[in-house]
């Protein structure tokens, strides 16, 4: 039997407009779905460069579903490791610029296996205080002390690091591209203090992969900076699912033995690695897809700031659109709704009380005619809610 809490804890956050409801939608294409019988444009996506209904990527797909079948079976120590996991894991190493990665069930499992399998009790973890919370959840799996800087404040970083001797081992831990307010880290700083430091320093490039350098290899590529544990999903711009951890042969070696996260999991599906292999070739061989972007995300950003929109960030492919209140930010969501477009509010406790935002989120397969629903949309809605704080 539940405790009454539980309800009452519902309760409260019907009440402050925090209460987190699903939403089944059936998907069209990479920028629509259908909802409640209706075809919406789809605002908030991660599937950056429309590759989740490329014709190559289905069809690979299709070709390793037929030979390996829908299943891995096992997790990887046991059966589960496929000739497939292999040719995943090199060509992840390749955009990575690394000597060779590992392939996790999911981004998540990730970090959390990652973080608590290279730190432990006796040693410090130096993190962004707007990190991701797989982050956050493998920093304290860990038991390490975790000492948090200001949110891409090297200076600040840079005066707790004085605490480094203190310790056995530190890692300095930060996204590349924070999903939420779409900064980007200032990663040949942290480079820099961590090798003074005698530091590790992991990346997350969840959102990064795909988008940024010549290759898609990241932030990391487009800044020449080469962490000591790049960490990533297969799960946004390559469309598919799962994470991976790319780096040195040791990295790899010590995490199969010891991140609890990928020992104890079913290994990826043959469905999964074959999307993400199809995903990561057609970026190799088409450019274009990342320019297309670029210029959709521009175009989205032009119109909001025409309508007298704040945008929190303009600093790579996510746009974050500043509304206020709680109540304001979920009224302002169901009335983009309304107008056939869905971007979904961002408040407490993902952001500070009172900054609640929509995280406008184009990819590559937006159309001109979409984007022009999406700025309608925003235009109508800031009619309707009266509390919307502009630029």
């Amino acid at each position: 039997m539940f405790p009454p809490e539980i309800n009452v804890e519902l309760q409260k956050l019907e009440k402050n407009s925090l209460l987190r409801n699903l939403r089944y939608v059936v998907p069209v294409s990479p920028s629509k779905f259908v909802l409640n019988g209706e075809i919406i444009v789809n605002a908030a996506s991660n599937n950056y460069l429309g590759l989740s209904h490329h014709p190559e990527v289905i069809n690979e797909t299709k070709k390793v579903i037929d030979r390996y079948g829908t299943g891995a079976g096992a997790s990887r120590l046991i059966t589960g490791s496929l000739d497939i996991h292999a040719e995943l894991e090199e060509e992840i190493a390749l955009i990575k610029n690394s000597e060779t990665s590992l392939v996790f069930s999911s981004g998540y499992a990730a970090n959390t296996g990652t973080i608590s399998a290279l730190v432990g009790k006796g040693d410090v973890i130096f993190s962004d205080r707007l990190n991701h919370a797989s982050i956050i959840d493998g920093c304290r799996l860990s038991r390490a002390d975790i000492i948090v800087y200001n949110h891409l404040d090297v200076t600040d970083l840079e005066k707790k690091l004085r605490k480094r001797d203190e310790y056995r081992k530190a890692l300095i831990v930060t996204d590349t591209v924070f999903s939420v307010d779409g900064d980007i880290a200032p990663l040949k700083d942290l480079k820099k203090l961590a090798e003074e430091h005698c530091c590790m320093l992991m990346v997350d490039e969840a959102h990064a992969t795909g988008v940024f350098g010549e290759k898609g290899g990241g932030v990391t590529e487009s800044m020449h900076v080469e962490p000591d544990i790049n960490m990533g999903t297969l799960s946004k711009a390559l469309a598919s699912q799962g994470g991976y951890v790319a780096g040195s042969s040791t990295l790899r070696d010590f995490l199969v033995n010891k991140a609890r996260s990928f020992i104890y999991s079913t290994a990826l599906s043959p469905a999964s690695v074959a999307s993400a292999l199809a995903a990561i070739r057609v970026i190799r061989k088409n450019p274009r897809l990342r320019k297309k972007l670029w210029e959709n995300v521009e175009l989205v950003r032009k119109g909001l700031e025409e309508l007298g929109f704040y945008l929190i960030s303009r600093d790579s492919h996510i746009t974050p659109v500043l509304i206020g209140d709680e109540r304001s930010g979920v009224q302002f969501s169901q009335e983009l709704l309304k107008n056939g477009v869905y971007c979904p509010i961002l408040r407490y406790p993902t952001v500070e009380r009172g900054k609640s935002r929509v995280r406008v989120s184009v990819t590559s397969a937006h159309t001109r005619e979409d984007i022009e629903r999406i700025l309608e949309a925003f235009e109508r809605s800031k009619k309707v809610v009266k509390n919307v704080q502009l630029a």
